[in-house]
């Protein structure tokens, strides 16, 4: 029933969707300008969105196979300002653990739900504020920071709504932590202007990509999609774009792009299923070539 949706973090594997209570839709066109490339993509995310984690295989796939022809802007989405609106399906941190294991089944990422018994966060809000704060120092190490935050929620089961756990993912990410910290109230801001262009976007849920070309054509995937979904959007408004053939790419270099790597996202990438893409990482990692993070509902391969 539509109460059972009351609670976003009650993510719908079907639609690919974590759905806001107050989901708002605007009449307007808003702008989306072009910057150094042909496409702009406006991709609005949370930390803490399991059906985002669902797509990340997908999302570097397209990096790696159209990557010269796209630019992302991260917004933040705040899917948890807090559990005070909560009903239906969801009334208690605790209540979300069974749903996230069953979102890993469903997307074949690995994910440990038991963080919402062991240590449940109260809000997303201090990692969506972080994420802006890490944008004020690196656009490229912001994108590593919530992949770090990522893996130390999903599979460490790390609260990262909690201070020590964003500035350890800051530090493995690069970033300059003092100044994280110091950037912080200036990233509320940020983050509320991320929260006003969603209502003006008409954000309803996670993850929402907006793309656009320099005529402001514009074309928005909804929740969680096949790969094709997205390369499809993306050659609709540039169709000149031309596809890097990466099929040939081995284990170890993709590695090198990407230092952590679910044999989902490996499966997704380089076209095989997924008990193939195990079979081959695990090899790799028994030949001592990769590391290996294992958890309840899968693993993750790291670089050595």
């Amino acid at each position: 029933m539509s109460e059972d949706k009351t609670n976003p973090l009650l993510c719908d594997p079907v639609s690919g969707m974590c759905e806001m209570p107050t989901g708002e839709k605007s009449n307007e066109k808003t702008a989306i300008p072009t910057e150094n490339k042909p496409v702009k993509i406006i991709y609005y995310t949370d930390p803490i969105c399991s059906s985002c984690w669902g797509i990340e295989p997908q999302l570097r796939k397209l990096k790696l196979e159209y990557g010269d022809y796209f630019e992302i802007d991260y917004r933040m989405g705040g899917l948890l300002p807090d559990w005070s609106y909560n009903s239906g399906g969801i009334s208690k941190p605790s209540d979300v653990a069974h749903h996230w294991d069953e979102a890993s089944l469903y997307y074949e990422m690995p994910i440990d739900g038991n963080v919402w018994i062991e240590d449940p966060l109260d809000s997303s809000y201090p990692s969506c504020i972080a994420m802006k704060a890490a944008q004020m120092q690196s656009k490229e190490k912001a994108v590593k920071f919530m992949r770090i935050l990522r893996e130390k929620l999903y599979l460490d089961k790390k609260n990262i709504a909690k201070w020590e756990n964003i500035a350890e993912a800051a530090k493995i990410a690069g970033l300059d932590v003092p100044k994280l910290k110091a950037d912080y109230d200036d990233a509320e801001e940020l983050f509320q202007d991320d929260l006003n262009l969603a209502k003006t976007l008409g954000v309803r849920g996670f993850p929402t990509l907006f793309l656009a070309n320099a005529d402001n054509n514009q074309l928005t995937v909804y929740g969680s999609k096949p790969y094709d979904a997205y390369e499809n959007a993306l050659l609709t408004l540039f169709p000149e774009a031309k596809k890097k053939n990466i099929k040939n790419e081995n284990a170890i270099d993709l590695f090198e792009i990407f230092p952590t790597l679910a044999p989902k996202e490996y499966a997704v990438i380089l076209d095989k299923s997924t008990s193939e893409a195990t079979s081959i990482l695990e090899k790799l990692h028994q030949q001592g070539l990769l590391g290996k993070k294992t958890i309840k509902n899968g693993s993750l391969y790291i670089k050595k």
